[in-house]
Parts: structure tokens; C-alpha cells; sequence
């Protein structure tokens, strides 16, 4: 059976500022910089690229802890370099990951990140091809 998901948004102002909720999850707010909006909220291009930060963070983990290999933290930081107004969009971005393992090492990281890029993250598939996608991490011993 497919899983289908749905997420709600709901004008709260005279400009373009929506509260927006997925299942039964706190609403977070989202609007667009001024003039347009208020700048009160996320952009849509920030909470696109939030996606892509947790959903290839939530990989890493998963794939790593299904091979037997020790995860104690994960930090994940993203930056989107944007396209020149009128055409906005990404350009390019860099997801940054800092592990913390006692027994992961670079060989361990660059196969996961290849899955997670090549097939296993699904927010990454959809915006392959889209902009460009780099990334580097840090392991930190767990000691």
C-alpha cells in the first residue's frame, strides 16, 4: 500500500505568512522576505533545504546503524547558494556532517553518502539534477 502524506497551510496575514502542520506535529510558520512577505517565517527554499539536511542526516544514521556501526551523535549544517532574481531557486548546495562514532571511519562515510546520493535519500532524488549537491563531513572519535 502506498503511504501518502499531507501537510496543511492556512493564510494568517494580508501578505503571504501561512502556519503550516503535518500530521499532528507544533504548525511552524512560513512566509517569503519583505516586500513580498513580512519575513516572519521560513521560506519555502529554507524548509526545502531542511529537508534535504534531515532526510540525508536521517540516511547516514540509519544506513551506518543497519551495518553494525556505533552512532552517538550527528550534526547536520546546510547551505543553498541561490540563483539571481527573477529565476530563484537554488544554484548549489553544501550539506556539512559531523559525526560522532567510535567506529566509523572515511571508507564507512563516503559509501554511505554515495547510497544516500545516488539512491536511498528520497528528498535527495527529487531534487537531483535540480542544483548541484556537495558534500564533506568530520568524524569525532566517540571517546
Amino acid at each position: 500500500m502506498k503511504r501518502t502524506l499531507q501537510v496543511k497551510g492556512i493564510l494568517i496575514d494580508e501578505k503571504v505568512r501561512f502556519r503550516a502542520a503535518a500530521r499532528d506535529n507544533p504548525p511552524v510558520q512560513c512566509d517569503f522576505f519583505p516586500p513580498i512577505g513580512t519575513g516572519q517565517g521560513y521560506t519555502g527554499l529554507e524548509v526545502l533545504l531542511m529537508g534535504l539536511a534531515v532526510c540525508s542526516a536521517t540516511t547516514i544514521v540509519y544506513l551506518l546503524r543497519k551495518t553494525g556501526k556505533e552512532v552517538s551523535g550527528l550534526e547536520v549544517a546546510a547551505k543553498g547558494t541561490m540563483k539571481e532574481f527573477p529565476a530563484v531557486g537554488f544554484e548549489s548546495a553544501v550539506l556539512h556532517f559531523d559525526l560522532t562514532s567510535s567506529d566509523v571511519d572515511r571508507e564507512d562515510m563516503d559509501r554511505v553518502l554515495g547510497l544516500a546520493g545516488e539512491s536511498a535519500c528520497p528528498v535527495w532524488q527529487m531534487v537531483k539534477g535540480n542544483f548541484e549537491i556537495t558534500t564533506d563531513y568530520r568524524i569525532r572519535d566517540d571517546i
